[in-house]
């Protein structure tokens, strides 16, 4: 598997990281998790374009991780180059109900022409999707937040937070994962409920015994800190700061 970081950053607007959005490989499926803006343009700066997303995969609907939603479908509409493959959407609960909110506005601009769109609700989960497996837990965010393991049939793992407190879920998720993908949102000092600090995703990845550590979803506060040195009080192992279009492989 190869894990492509897109969007590195929050809500807060920046030169250096778009909002939340990642793509994983896993052998000839493209998988894209949240869409949060500037993810179009990550994307090609990728090398990836809308013909090429197989799914997406939701942790939450807030808008610093749905905001390209909307952009990706319309896109998809484009008469002299439109999208033909399927394409699966999944979130966790209500994301249905916050989709269908999303068409009543965009009425027909959200009408696939040439493709069909499957929407799916995942949670507390393992599916199967052929060559690779996805597992869900809910997570201590929001009511509709959901994290992510995904396996290949080779055993490699990668686990995605999304947003998320500290929780027993997200350390369940990361049991002995090659990479943990994990929000570090705030620096210790300025901890908030519903967010992960740096000693926080420290103390998880060393419960969950994950390989690789990966730290991403910063407010600029964490720029002004030694993030890695705080995970150290728990972690020993390998830790990344996530950029805009780093790529890892599992």
């Amino acid at each position: 598997m190869e894990l492509i970081i897109l969007g590195s950053g929050t809500c807060v607007p920046s030169l250096k990281r778009s909002s939340s959005s990642l793509i994983i490989k896993a052998g000839e499926k493209v998988l894209l998790f949240d869409s949060g803006s500037g993810t179009m343009r990550r994307m090609l700066e990728a090398g990836i374009t809308y013909h090429d997303i197989d799914y997406i995969f939701y942790t939450h609907i807030h808008p610093d991780h749905v905001s390209d939603l909307v952009p990706f479908i319309f896109t998809s509409k484009y008469a002299e180059q439109p999208r033909i493959k399927q394409l699966d959407i999944i979130g966790g609960k209500g994301f249905k109900k916050f989709y269908k909110k999303l068409s009543k506005v965009y009425g027909k601009w959200l009408e696939p022409e040439f493709y069909k769109i499957n929407l799916s609700e995942i949670s507390n989960k393992r599916i199967d999707f052929g060559n690779f497996k996805v597992t869900t837990k809910p997570l201590a965010h929001i009511k509709e937040s959901v994290g992510y393991r995904i396996e290949t049939e080779s055993g490699k793992s990668i686990v995605i937070s999304g947003d998320t407190d500290y929780c027993k879920n997200i350390v369940k998720l990361g049991k002995d994962a090659d990479i943990l993908v994990l929000e570090c949102s705030l620096p210790d000092e300025k901890r908030v409920k519903g967010h992960l600090t740096p000693s926080l995703c420290g103390r998880i990845a060393a419960e969950s015994n994950c390989k690789k550590l990966i730290l991403t979803h910063f407010y600029p506060s964490c720029e002004d800190v030694d993030i890695i040195s705080a995970c150290r009080k728990y972690y020993k192992g390998e830790i990344v700061i996530a950029e805009d279009l780093m790529r890892i492989e599992a």
